[in-house]
């Protein structure tokens, strides 16, 4: 880490007064913000640091990606035609087909992604359905973030019903299947949380994470009424077991909602998977009643667009905190923030409203940055710059056609800045990438393990019969044969 002096900025800030400063400058001393004013005052006060000279820039924070999956991005769109192929497809395929070698090579290629979009913090949860039976998986992707530099809140928990859970590991060369219970999945993320929560100079956590807050019910859809309607033994266990783990080890809890959960899992009040240390991913279609129960628990909701029957503005009225995700990356997603926030503004405001007032470009950009902090119980380190931060920062090129003129710059956040336009990021006061060339990481060797390892995923699945022709001609994609998802193994 260098001290550095940011000079001749427009500084965006997000802290409590929003200050938006122009020809403003950031002094960094070590992981820390020391202080931000003009460029005259600073220059005055920090002579002797590296100059960083952001004529013509924007500043701001890091951005926060607080839901996402590891393994995605070796992945996507195999299998993306309809949404309930690929649920079919890549559950399986991760359970049964990748190696300790996918999720290091998932982690490179997924962190550099999210470093040239301006992403310091992003979550990863181990698979589809979290993964937790063998600790090398979540080790081997938080290596590869701890090696570009960024942050990283790995996610590992049990999977969702049937207790225990087939799945088939590699480490002999060959196939070994076997049954995971759920303690074993538990031990698992114990063990995970041990050896990585903390590391890499504390950029690396881990969070508890249970596929669904209630697993008896649909992991993936909404229920109506008469199917959420009274708690099973598994569920009340689960919750249990899961707010023990994270008392013991002082970890958060991240997981998934859908309408129904919530009711059902505030029936168990004394081990709910909601408060003040839960965020929630998608929330899906939930009644009034669980908005209250948010609202009251001071449960943190993330929401990953289009999503039109997650009810954000309700929520957000009511109190609930809420913050944006990419739920990056398959079948069809990406880790631009930026686009991201544009498609969940788009979706409320235009799709189900028809009212452009609806998520207005400065709260949407706290969405992204500060909000987002909250929900991971980070807010008093990271989503804004403010003196005696961590020193994450995103620097934007505005001098480009589609930004220019450069005014009403949360405006141009909202509506035309992309991840590509990110060229220099900064994490714990460290440049990580620097006019677009990444510093940490070789990118085209990264690129070239990461196409290795997809394509070694493909050979030992079969996924080649989902790799489906584009429909060339077509205005309805047909499928002349049933789809079958990957079976297991022959062992």
């Amino acid at each position: 880490m260098t001290d550095m002096l940011l000079v001749h900025a427009t500084i965006v800030t997000v802290d409590p007064e929003r200050r938006i400063i122009e020809d403003g400058a950031i002094a960094i001393s070590g992981d820390r913000i020391v202080d931000i004013g003009s460029s005259g005052d600073l220059q005055a006060r920090h002579q002797g640091k590296k100059v960083l000279d952001c004529r013509g820039k924007l500043v701001i924070p890091g951005l926060i990606d607080a839901h996402g999956h590891a393994g995605h991005v070796l992945i996507r769109s195999i299998a993306a035609d309809t949404n309930s192929m690929w649920m079919k497809i890549v559950t399986p395929t991760y359970h049964h087909y990748t190696t300790r070698d996918y999720w290091y090579a998932d982690g490179l290629v997924s962190g550099l992604e999210r470093l040239r979009a301006g992403v310091t913090t992003g979550v990863s949860i181990i698979s589809s359905m979290p993964r937790s039976d063998d600790p090398v998986f979540a080790s081997n992707h938080a290596k590869a973030y701890g090696e570009i530099g960024l942050r990283e809140i790995i996610c590992v928990g049990p999977a969702g019903l049937p207790w225990p859970h087939a799945v088939t590991r590699w480490e002999t060369g060959s196939p070994v299947r076997r049954h995971v219970s759920f303690e074993e999945m538990i031990e698992g993320a114990e063990a995970t949380i041990q050896e990585l929560d903390g590391s890499a100079d504390g950029r690396i956590k881990v969070f508890i994470t249970p596929f669904t807050i209630v697993p008896s019910l649909d992991p993936s859809n909404m229920s109506s009424p008469d199917q959420a309607v009274k708690l099973t033994d598994n569920d009340r266990m689960q919750a249990r077991r899961v707010r023990e783990t994270a008392r013991k080890w002082g970890v958060r809890i991240h997981s998934d909602a859908f309408a129904g959960q919530i009711r059902m899992a505030f029936q168990d009040k004394e081990n709910a998977i909601l408060g003040p240390d839960v965020h929630l991913q998608h929330c899906w279609g939930i009644s009034h009643q669980e908005i209250d129960i948010l609202a009251e628990t001071g449960t943190f909701v993330t929401h990953a667009p289009p999503g039109r029957s997650t009810p954000i503005l309700n929520m957000i009225a009511r109190g609930v905190p809420v913050a944006i995700t990419t739920d990056g990356v398959s079948p069809s997603r990406h880790f631009d923030m930026f686009q991201t926030a544009r498609l969940a503004q788009y979706t409320q405001h235009l799709l189900a409203n028809h009212d452009r007032y609806l998520l207005p470009p400065g709260k949407l950009f706290e969405m992204i940055t500060i909000d987002a902090a909250k929900a991971l119980g980070m807010a008093h380190e990271i989503g804004s710059l403010e003196v005696g931060k961590k020193a994450d920062i995103a620097i934007i090129n505005m001098r480009q056609p589609h930004l220019t003129p450069n005014w009403m710059v949360i405006h141009r956040l909202a509506h035309q800045v992309l991840g590509s336009d990110v060229e220099t990021v900064i994490v714990d006061g460290k440049i990580l990438m620097e006019g677009g060339k990444v510093l940490t990481a070789d990118v085209e060797q990264a690129l070239d393990f990461g196409e290795r390892e997809a394509q070694a995923l493909v050979e030992r699945a079969g996924l080649q019969a989902h790799m489906h022709n584009p429909g060339w001609g077509q205005l309805y994609r047909t499928f002349e044969e049933p789809v079958v998802p990957p079976a297991p193994p022959a062992v």
